[in-house]
């Protein structure tokens, strides 16, 4: 059975990450499609492969998923590690998880993701500070209460694939949060899953004109460390 994950440039697609750094920590075999955004015609094009027409879209045999919270729940109906085995800490984890999928708005909406650039913000506006802050306030509580390196105990989970988006989010906009919070970011960082997507979207060619235009009315650019 073919497993395919059908994905957008790395640089840019913080959905199509979740499941793709699941899937490789977790060492789950998939043949990964890469479809660059392309303007307008972007969802004419995805929609011969995801019947949202956006990405990510999982393509299991004649299973097809879409959503990343979906994709991760059918992982962890078919696929074993993805949620923390322990009731608790598994609770734990698909609420945090939810509140990523459906909250954090304007961290989502500000600082939107882009691998490569390094960009300080003209400014921190309350309501994003609010949602910094609740989002330092659930990392420390996951570490806190179930004492591993990860967001619910020692093992890599679906809970951290969630929010893997932003730590690069924190890189890009140079964002500080507390000790143990960013202790944690470093630790995302260095998997070498997370190194290998870095890498690969600084090397990408294409560039998505709405993408950019959302970096550069946030704040100024400091670097591009994109090829």
């Amino acid at each position: 059975m073919t497993t395919e994950l059908f994905i957008a440039n790395k640089n840019y697609s913080s959905w199509s990450l979740r499941p793709w750094v699941l899937m490789r920590q977790l060492e789950i075999p998939f043949t990964e499609r890469l479809m660059p955004f392309s303007g307008a015609d972007t969802a004419a094009s995805y929609r011969a492969f995801s019947p949202s027409a956006k990405v990510p879209c999982l393509v299991d045999g004649e299973a097809r998923v879409w959503d990343s919270l979906a994709i991760v729940e059918y992982l962890a109906e078919t696929r074993s590690g993805v949620w923390p085995e322990e009731l608790t800490a598994r609770t734990w984890a698909r609420c945090a998880a939810a509140e990523m999928h459906s909250g954090f708005t304007q961290l989502r909406n500000i600082c939107t993701m882009n691998c490569g650039l390094r960009i300080q913000l003209h400014e921190v506006a309350p309501a994003l500070q609010a949602e910094l802050t609740r989002l330092d306030e659930l990392w420390c509580e996951g570490i806190g209460r179930f004492g591993g390196h990860f967001l619910a105990g020692k093992n890599f989970t679906a809970v951290d694939a969630f929010f893997a988006p932003v730590a690069f989010r924190l890189q890009t906009y140079n964002l500080q949060l507390s000790v143990t919070a960013m202790e944690y970011v470093a630790r995302l960082l260095m998997l070498e899953p997370m190194r290998e997507w870095y890498d690969a979207a600084l090397r990408e060619p294409w560039r998505d004109d709405p993408h950019e235009q959302d970096a550069a009315r946030v704040g100024t650019w400091l670097d591009d460390l994109r090829g």
